[in-house]
């Protein structure tokens, strides 16, 4: 099912909580809502589900207006929360629900249930009681009653957010492969970047309530619209700065006293916010030999931080600098907080956006 909205404006307590101009979401696309607490995320769900009635606009679902409380729109859309909200009840039990609620006859729910229990791996938990469920089994539990009635549209807010670490990207690869083969329409909302590149084909960044950027996940992470959007996808390094010369598509910076090379047309005197992701960033000791490089700079390093994966590492070259490097770098290079470290980047790395 396809969703279009129009000049859509919600209020809540007399203050306007979400203004969204145009919203496209083609049936069976998968859309991660990004934005920071406050931004309106879940408010958008909300309006989409008839629980908040719009002040202003319209929402289209297969590009025809709906009336408010519409009952056959309502039992074609399913909502899932960070808390599973599970009932006093068996697995089966509960899952039932989602049925019985949509007037499903009851002699398919054994069938309906038991696919579905299975899809999401959790059919051996059929017959014991919610409350002796972990956090990750009861949320595959709520993900099961959203799904089991084959909803046109999932609307999930931010249901990963109560889960270790560890079971996130399993259940969101799972949950991904099911929207997949049932082309259901998602709506994703959340706070975690990574969350949101996972299991969006397209990602919305949402800010005070307004649309800020939407596009490929790849597109809003490499080309941040604003320096807030920049910082809510990753880029550390986020510095003010001037184009001091500009020649045949590359831009000569100027950040903190140092001049650095970004692919840009942006004009010589503009004031713009330079964008650096700290995994584009190559730290090395001594000259670098022949590379595709443009930019070299030398620091101090001022801190490490050990991650799961990889190390963090902030170098001081009159500018702050972060860096995302592997462990093996890490100990190849044998850093240190006071160490000096050269580091290089390409200009096709460097990200400009105006600043006013």
């Amino acid at each position: 099912m396809s969703i279009e909205i129009r000049d859509l404006e919600v209020f809540r307590k007399k203050k306007k909580v979400l203004s969204i101009e145009k919203l496209e979401i083609p049936a069976g696309q998968i859309l991660s809502i990004l934005g920071p607490n406050g931004a309106g995320k879940s408010t958008l769900l909300l309006a989409i589900a008839q629980l908040i009635e719009p002040k202003k606009g319209e929402i289209l679902f297969e590009k025809q207006p709906v009336p408010w409380g519409n009952l056959d729109l309502r039992r074609k859309i399913s909502m899932v929360f960070q808390d599973p909200l599970l009932l006093d009840d068996t697995v089966f039990g509960n899952v039932a629900t989602g049925l019985k609620v949509r007037g499903i006859p009851r002699k398919e729910w054994k069938n309906r249930i038991l696919e579905q229990l299975g899809l999401l791996g959790i059919v051996h938990l059929a017959k014991r009681s919610s409350r002796s469920l972990s956090g990750g089994e009861a949320q595959r539990v709520s993900l099961c009653r959203a799904l089991v009635f084959s909803p046109e549209v999932l609307l999930l807010d931010e249901p990963f957010a109560a889960l270790d670490p560890a079971s996130r990207p399993v259940l969101i690869a799972e949950l991904k492969k099911l929207l997949r083969q049932k082309g259901i329409t998602a709506l994703f909302v959340t706070h975690d970047r990574n969350e949101a590149l996972m299991l969006g084909d397209r990602i919305a960044v949402l800010e005070a309530g307004r649309l800020i950027q939407i596009g490929a996940p790849q597109e809003v992470f490499s080309t941040p619209a604003t320096a807030s959007v920049a910082a809510l996808v990753g880029v550390e390094n986020v510095l003010p700065g001037k184009v001091v010369h500009q020649e045949q598509g590359v831009a000569t910076i100027e950040v903190q006293g140092i001049e650095v090379r970004a692919v840009s047309e942006a004009r010589e005197g503009e004031k713009i916010w330079f964008c650096l992701r700290p995994e584009d960033v190559v730290l090395h000791i001594g000259p670098l030999g022949p590379s595709s490089l443009r930019n070299h700079l030398e620091g101090t390093v001022r801190s490490v931080l050990p991650l799961e994966a990889q190390v963090r590492v902030t170098i001081d070259c009159a500018f702050p600098v972060a860096a995302l490097i592997t462990k093996q770098a890490f100990f190849d290079l044998e850093l240190r907080e006071g160490k000096v470290v050269g580091l290089s980047f390409k200009a096709s790395a460097v990200h400009l956006i105006p600043r006013s």
